[in-house]
């Protein structure tokens, strides 16, 4: 689609949009919602077909990661949908006395969702729910990335074409469509394409949801309960191979359980993976080329300067499969140490003191999110209390991402606002206020400014100190 006909789909969702703007309530967003459910689930085979051609990913996982999500996320608006709507009773302050007010949910207008790769489908789908929830006509930009599964989202978006128009293609595209005034953009992607994004979206002072990446830190404690630690961070790192923004990114573990925690690891890799992780059916591959030498990179200059690196299987290059590694000695001036890793790789750094952790951590950039694997509640107390992360998860990992109650969202380099469940219905409305007059004694205080004015003033401050 060329910025001609992109500016087309454009101005023919705002034109529908503002027709409709009185009429598209409970009942209709519903059906929608209804509508996009039944679509889902009519695609669901060529959903699982797409993201094994786009990233080699395992049909279970394909259903744990790209369907069930966007599922509970619909069926979520759809139930909390009549109260998020609801308009919201505020009361007044002193200086109001005799007024009511109110917070009015209303739609922001036409909006745009610019997806990534590593989940194709439901990092499209997911704030597209909310902003239908909420009202909105939304364009879709899905990665040129993932072919398959941006194809499969465009015959999904077709299907809905008062509501939804889905953009292929790459750069230009993108470009294009940040080139139109949108009422809100939502970008889910790295920190350097995120500035260029809110960059853009300035020009026409769109608001802006980025949801960005960072390297997210695992703080293994001193009573940390290393099989059940091991189990999560495994998880975390084996699902679609590392390519998850809330991915564990390297693990501080204290220097008296690191033999321990590495063969625990190593157990758990094997458990789920096999002798050979990079042999693996259910081990995603990385998703082009490009990344795949981007981690062999990473690997390189590690070992270049002095970093151990243990595979725990054998790479398939021409499919993109890389086995995860354990790294030891990781050291700064590392890219590894100072880049998103965004693959199987794990680095082991070891520590004394929670104090040093906590230094390490505020050094950086803030994380997307934060673990801590400890049973010592004082110690997951000072953890959290004196770092700052998008999130913070206590004895699992990834999960914070999935609960639809939970506002998600960064913060500083790992992005700004948030989504998932009300969090995204009001990240895609504009919370009006409403105010009512109905018997407010404001008008004594208007000129002219006589004595009783000034006595009226008087008082209002002494009552309000």
């Amino acid at each position: 689609m060329n910025s001609e006909a992109i500016r087309a789909e454009y101005e023919r969702l705002a034109a529908g949009n503002a027709a409709r703007r009185a009429s598209f309530g409970l009942t209709g967003r519903r059906a929608v919602l209804a509508r996009l459910t039944e679509l889902v689930l009519a695609h669901r085979a060529e959903l699982i077909a797409a993201v094994a051609a786009d990233l080699g990913k395992p049909a279970v996982e394909a259903e744990l990661t790209e369907l069930l999500p966007v599922l509970s996320e619909i069926s979520h608006a759809r139930r909390h949908l009549r109260r998020w709507m609801r308009r919201r009773k505020v009361w007044p302050t002193q200086m109001m006395l005799g007024t009511s007010a109110a917070l009015l949910p209303q739609p922001k207008g036409v909006v745009l969702v610019i997806a990534p790769w590593n989940f194709p489908f439901t990092l499209a789908l997911a704030p597209m729910i909310s902003a239908l929830a909420a009202g909105n006509a939304v364009m879709v930009k899905p990665s040129e990335l993932t072919p398959a599964t941006s194809a499969l989202l465009a015959r999904i978006g077709a299907a809905l074409p008062d509501l939804v128009s889905v953009v292929e293609g790459g750069v230009e595209a993108a470009e294009a469509l940040l080139d139109l005034p949108f009422d809100h953009v939502f970008f889910t992607g790295s920190p350097a394409v995120g500035r260029k994004v809110m960059a853009e979206a300035a020009r026409h002072l769109s608001p802006v949801t980025l949801e960005l990446g960072g390297k997210s830190p695992v703080v293994i404690g001193e009573d940390a309960d290393l099989a059940a630690a091991a189990k999560w961070v495994v998880w975390g790192k084996a699902l679609n191979a590392g390519q998850v923004c809330v991915a564990p990114d390297h693990v501080f573990v204290p220097e008296s359980r690191m033999a321990a925690f590495r063969s625990a690891l190593k157990a758990r890799f094997a458990g789920s993976l096999g002798a050979d992780a990079g042999a693996s059916p259910d081990l995603t591959h990385i998703v082009s080329d490009r990344h795949f030498a981007r981690l062999q990179g990473l690997l390189a200059d590690a070992t270049a300067k002095g970093a151990e690196v243990e595979p725990l299987g054998t790479d398939r290059a021409a499919a993109r499969v890389m086995a995860p590694r354990l790294i030891t000695g990781l050291a700064p001036g590392m890219a590894m140490a100072e880049e998103e890793i965004f693959g199987p790789l794990l680095p082991l750094i070891p520590y004394r003191d929670l104090a040093e952790v906590i230094a390490a951590i505020n050094a950086g950039p803030k994380p997307l999110t934060l673990y801590v694997f400890a049973r010592d509640g004082a110690l997951i107390e000072r953890l959290g209390a004196e770092t700052a992360s998008g999130s913070y998860g206590v004895n699992l990992t990834v999960m914070p991402f999935i609960h639809s109650n939970l506002p998600f969202g960064g913060i500083g380099n790992s992005g700004m606002g948030a989504g998932h469940g009300q969090a995204g219905f009001e990240t895609f409305s504009h919370l009006k206020p409403v105010l009512r007059n109905r018997f407010t004694l404001l008008p004594l205080l208007f000129p002219p400014y006589g004595v009783r004015v000034k006595r009226l003033k008087d008082l209002v401050l002494r009552l309000s100190r």
